[in-house]
């Protein structure tokens, strides 16, 4: 009987993505992503009704550097890192009243290049994670609108549920598209109801 040939499977080795403090060497990154880019295809997922009201931006890169540069990183922030490169940022904001325990989250891959890969939800699962580890957050909130629908396939893939939609609220490129906001219990999480 002949025998098969066996078959080597190469190893799959992800990217190191991790989440970070802010060093001045992401200066430069951030700078073109928030500021030279005329037009960003992330400002056309992040809330585009906010951005088209805003302009381009006039800021220097020497301008940026020197007002980022002396201040402290947000304890509230961390840069998304791809093997070791600011590749985007997280973001969350305590909802009024300060101890409550909720706490609203975002997040943001710059450039498209990065995007359908699963980083954005890496990213977000590492940043719900160091939010219910570092907070006394009860509850972890993320607010889109209905037309980003990766945003909130990322959410539901980490047990984030739907737990209020307002239709019609937003106005964007000649239509109006539903606010959608999408929740997290710690205790969920906790029980495994999220990976």
């Amino acid at each position: 009987m002949p025998t098969q040939p066996s078959l080597t499977l190469p190893t799959l080795t992800l990217p190191a993505l991790t989440l970070r403090s802010r060093r001045d060497d992401d200066l430069p990154t951030l700078w073109r992503w928030l500021h030279a880019e005329s037009d960003p295809e992330w400002q056309r997922w992040d809330a585009p009704y906010f951005h088209a009201a805003s302009g381009p931006s006039t800021l220097s890169l020497t301008d940026f550097t020197a007002r980022e540069g002396g201040r402290a990183p947000d304890p509230h922030g961390r840069i998304v890192a791809l093997d070791g490169a600011c590749i985007g940022q997280v973001s969350r904001a305590e909802e009024a009243p300060a101890g409550g325990g909720w706490w609203d989250l975002g997040v943001l891959i710059f450039d498209p290049q990065h995007w359908g890969g699963g980083l954005g939800t890496r990213a977000l699962d590492l940043w719900v994670a160091a939010t219910f580890a570092e907070t006394d957050a009860h509850v972890l909130t993320l607010t889109t609108w209905g037309g980003n629908e990766r945003m909130i396939r990322a959410a539901a893939r980490l047990g984030f549920r739907e737990c209020a939609r307002i239709p019609q609220a937003r106005a964007w490129a000649g239509q109006r598209w539903d606010s959608v906001k999408l929740a997290q219990l710690r205790t969920d999480r906790a029980a495994g109801q999220a990976p």
